[in-house]
This record gives structure tokens, C-alpha cells and sequence, in this order.
């Protein structure tokens, strides 16, 4: 079931009055710690929705997950939500979705700048304007127990472009693999992460398709910790389930700088 938008078109880059550069490229809060519904309510701002947008496809735009503003014109997601190959002959080409209205969408033709693998993350770069963008934290901040937030697009072929938000807490810190006790279980990507291995933040909080990519905050700051994951977590963490749990993890933010410093994409101070 695809999600219904209407008067769906390329933004044009325009110019924007009244904005400073520091208000275009990074959010901030006062010192004071906010409580979750103003954090939520800035959050919001740079969430996006990203998929793939075809002009002379009966259904031109299809959605596939959650992506959220880092520094200029520049969105984080998972790689796997991008990793389907476009249909260059037919002009289909990444997008992000911006919300303006009921049914309806602002949509921003989107290039793949860097993705990785490992950490399943990926760099896109969006046309026109660029969206405020969210303050990275350090993976350090994130302790277990610490109230944490994510926003991002739930089910969004069925429930819609309107994000949502989660609360919950980081309870715990794991590995993102651990030693199997069955050959049978030794896959591909096991092997690689056993050979790569890093932590990842298991969550207190219920994640569904569409919220990968969405960014996990720290409630009172509204600083990044991780980006939500579970396809590519899950596929390794719960390799040795019959039934995948239903526990939501995040991918710590350092692996989010890095793959900026790769790409030569620079942060607000």
C-alpha cells in the first residue's frame, strides 16, 4: 500500500530572508534542559522522509525511510534504505520528502555522497534550501539508562508523511555480534563483524519500518547518539533466533562523524 500525495514537485533552490547562516545549518537549544515536547517539536524540523522519485512511474514517489539534516544540504540515513539500484534510464533518482500539509509533500531531488557499509550508514546530498540541522553528540554521552528519543516516519506507506515520535531509554550496550554456538550461523556478515566488531545501543523503545534512519536523542539536548537500525543489526545480533525480537537498537554517532569526515562534509562548531 502506497502512501497518497498530492502536488508533489522538485523544489528549485530560492534564496530564504530573515535566516542566518547559523540558523540554517545547526540547531540549538537553550542551556536549560527541554523538556521532550519542545525537543520533539525542534527535531521535527530536520526529519525527512527519503526514497526514490520516478516522473513516469504510475506511482512517482515511493518511500523507504527516515533520513535527518547534518550540515548544509547534507542528510544521514542507513545505507539500506538506499542500496536498491535506480532506474537511470528512466530517470528515477533519490529523494527526500519534506511534510507541507496534509497529503501533501515538498520533494527534493537527492545524490548518494558516501555510504557505509559497515555501519550501514549513508551520506546523501538534497537539493534547494538547506534544513536546519540537528548537533551531533559523542557516543561517550550515551549511557545505559539515559532517556533517549527518536523521530522519524513509521510505517509511512500506510500511516502517512507525519513523523512520530518514540521515548524510552538506552538499556544497554552491546556488541554488535557475539560468538555463535552453531557453524550453521557463521554467515557472511557475521564473519565480517566478528573480524570488525563495535557497539551498539540497545533500546528501551519499539522502532518499525520507516523509522530507519531516524535519529536518537538525548531528551533534554536534543544532541544525535545513534541512528536507528534493525534490519542490518538484527541480521547479525539475532542470528541464532528462530524469531527476530522486537528490540530496536541504534548505531553510536561516532561512526555518523566519521563517515562526514570521509566525505569532507564539516560541522558547525
Amino acid at each position: 500500500m502506497h502512501l497518497h500525495l498530492h502536488r508533489l514537485a522538485f523544489a528549485r533552490p530560492r534564496h530564504r530572508q530573515c535566516l542566518s547562516a547559523a540558523a540554517l545549518l545547526t540547531l540549538s537549544l537553550s542551556a536549560a534542559s527541554a523538556g521532550l515536547p519542545e525537543t520533539a517539536a525542534t527535531v521535527k524540523r530536520s526529519v525527512v522522509a527519503v526514497g526514490t522519485f520516478q516522473v513516469v512511474r504510475a506511482q512517482q514517489h515511493e518511500l523507504r525511510g527516515t533520513g535527518f539534516a547534518v550540515a548544509g544540504n547534507h542528510i544521514v540515513t542507513n545505507a539500506h534504505v538506499v542500496s536498491a539500484k535506480l532506474d537511470a534510464d528512466r530517470r528515477e533518482t533519490y529523494a527526500i520528502f519534506i511534510p507541507a500539509g496534509r497529503d501533501r509533500a515538498e520533494v527534493r531531488e537527492a545524490t548518494l555522497v558516501r555510504s557505509d557499509g559497515a555501519h550501514d550508514l549513508a551520506l546523501l546530498r538534497f537539493s534547494g534550501a538547506p534544513l536546519p540541522a540537528l548537533r551531533l553528540g559523542k557516543s561517550t554521552e550515551a549511557r545505559e539508562g539515559e532517556p533517549i528519543a527518536f523521530t522519524g516516519y513509521p510505517i509511512l506507506n500506510a500511516l502517512g508523511l507525519f513523523p512520530a515520535t518514540h521515548q524510552g531509554i538506552i538499556s544497554a550496550i552491546t556488541p554488535v555480534v557475539i560468538p555463535v554456538g552453531s557453524g550453521r550461523d557463521l554467515t557472511t556478515e557475521v564473519l565480517k563483524r566478528l573480524d570488525k566488531p563495535f557497539d551498539i545501543f540497545q533500546l528501551d523503545a519499539t522502532a518499525y519500518p520507516g523509522n530507519s534512519g531516524s535519529p536518537l536523542y538525548a531528551v533534554g539536548s536534543a544532541r544525535v547518539l545513534g541512528v536507528i537500525n534493525s534490519v542490518f543489526v538484527k541480521g547479525t545480533k539475532e542470528v541464532a533466533l528462530t524469531n527476530p525480537s522486537g528490540i530496536t537498537y541504534a548505531i553510536p554517532v561516532d561512526h555518523v562523524r566519521t563517515l562526514l569526515e570521509e566525505a569532507g562534509v564539516k560541522l558547525s562548531p
